[in-house]
């Protein structure tokens, strides 16, 4: 198996050409084509976008993360561009990528020291199938699960319930044959057909040897379990009754590698590549989780408001105004908040370059100042803290209204922590004391 890391927005040369960027076999290049032009084509998720490189056609990752599995077995690892910042690496970026993904639903079984440490020294499929396999150890040392299933057969003595029908149909000259449905007790339930087939997609996956090595080991225990022949019908009958919760953990890995389609982009589906993440919906799922922990007492967090809207017409409610997070306390709308997974520079303090932030970023929180909060109160930006931006910047203020501040504010990935300036209202009010506070020292 042939790996290739790159980062965000890195640009696919073909191998050859001499354009000094990351270089990938012609085969797989023209296939990245193909993938680009047909999700512009039918108005997927754009994971990939044609580009130029010192003159020749080159293919650009965005900000979509994770494995791109190409034909004859070429993977290529995209990992967050935190990696790329001075003092970063693809073994923090993979570690900061498996931590986020923790925040998702369909994560949340991820063992964070093991994977922490995998991620280290092996790509980020790799990470995943030892966290499955895992998992499916566990299972095994516990014990596989037995139920009753109800099997028709022709026998030689009578068990069960005599089926006249398929009697007559079968044994009509045959007294010493019985055709009979009965109960058989047996380790060939849904849960282990399906661990059982995920086992056999991991040994086409995996190229690392203690992975390999496992897996066989595991899949001898499955032996005499058929591996899921419909995948998808076998999930809807999964039954983690009294005794099976130790199968959770194992199912939910599995359903990620036969289903191949990421939680977030249902790629899989479209036969485009498994495990892939947009970071923005990421970014805001990680903010979401730990910044609730943050809050003070009595106010709560809502992630993916939708309460209100930009304008009536004709008693209709056009263009909902949807931000990513609002502090609410009672029944009272505090603050807006909305993330941006984009790197911004405080260096960069003039009106030209602006810090790097988008225009319209501040028209989109100041809909929302109007729709949450009646245009009196904060809103704030939310951006991963790098060493360029490592403190909140001055509030702005809109120009029609000093009553309305929009604050944009680093949220520090290491510490899992919103930074506060010391002069916002809402730092006293809506947080511990103290919680949250620039500092210097969080800059790495």
């Amino acid at each position: 198996m042939n790996l290739l890391t790159v980062f965000e927005f890195d640009a696919l040369c073909r191998e050859g050409e001499g354009q000094g960027g990351p270089e990938v076999p012609a085969e797989v290049f023209n296939w990245l084509k193909s993938r680009c032009l047909r999700a512009s084509q039918e108005g997927e998720a754009a994971w990939l976008r044609p580009a130029l490189r010192r003159g020749r056609e080159a293919i650009q990752v965005t900000s979509h993360v994770g494995v791109i599995r190409a034909p004859g077995g070429f993977q290529i690892e995209v990992l967050p561009k935190l990696g790329k910042a001075p003092g970063g690496n693809a073994g923090e970026a993979r570690e900061l990528l498996i931590d986020m993904l923790r925040c998702l639903e369909g994560f949340r079984h991820i063992r964070a020291d093991s994977a922490h440490l995998a991620a280290r020294r092996m790509p980020l499929l790799e990470v995943f199938i030892a966290e499955f396999l895992g998992t499916v150890e566990r299972v095994v040392k516990r014990g596989l699960r037995s139920d009753y299933v109800t099997r028709e057969d022709n026998l030689p003595a009578l068990r069960g319930k005599l089926l006249m029908a398929q009697q007559l149909r079968h044994n009509l000259c045959r007294a010493d044959r019985f055709f009979t449905a009965h109960d058989e007790f047996s380790p060939d339930r849904p849960e282990n057909r399906l661990l059982h087939a995920a086992l056999r997609r991991v040994l086409a996956l995996s190229a690392t040897q203690s992975s390999q090595k496992l897996a066989r080991e595991l899949c001898f225990v499955f032996a005499d379990i058929a591996p899921s022949a419909q995948p998808a019908r076998d999930f809807q009958r999964v039954r983690l009754d009294r005794g099976m919760g130790h199968y959770a953990d194992a199912l939910a890995w599995a359903r990620l590698i036969l289903e191949e389609a990421s939680p977030l982009t249902g790629a899989g589906a479209h036969d485009a590549p498994s495990l892939l993440f947009p970071m923005e919906a990421l970014f805001e799922a990680f903010v979401a989780k730990h910044l609730a922990r943050q809050l003070a007492p009595r106010r709560h967090l809502k992630a993916q408001a939708r309460s209100r809207h930009l304008v009536q017409h004709r008693e209709q409610r056009w263009f909902r105004l949807q931000p990513d997070l609002l502090v609410r306390e009672g029944g009272t709308d505090r603050i807006v908040l909305d993330t941006k997974w984009k790197l911004l520079d405080a260096g960069r303090a003039d009106a030209k370059r602006k810090y790097g932030l988008a225009q319209a970023d501040f028209y989109q929180l100041h809909a929302y100042g109007h729709g949450y909060l009646g245009g009196r109160g904060d809103v704030v930006l939310i951006h991963p803290l790098t060493p360029g931006f490592d403190r909140p910047l001055p509030v702005f203020q809109f120009s029609e209204s000093r009553e309305l501040r929009l604050w944009v504010l680093p949220f520090c990935l290491r510490r899992r922590q919103l930074q506060l300036p010391a002069d916002a209202p809402f730092a006293a009010h809506l947080l511990p004391q103290g919680a949250g506070a620039a500092d210097p020292t969080l800059s790495r």
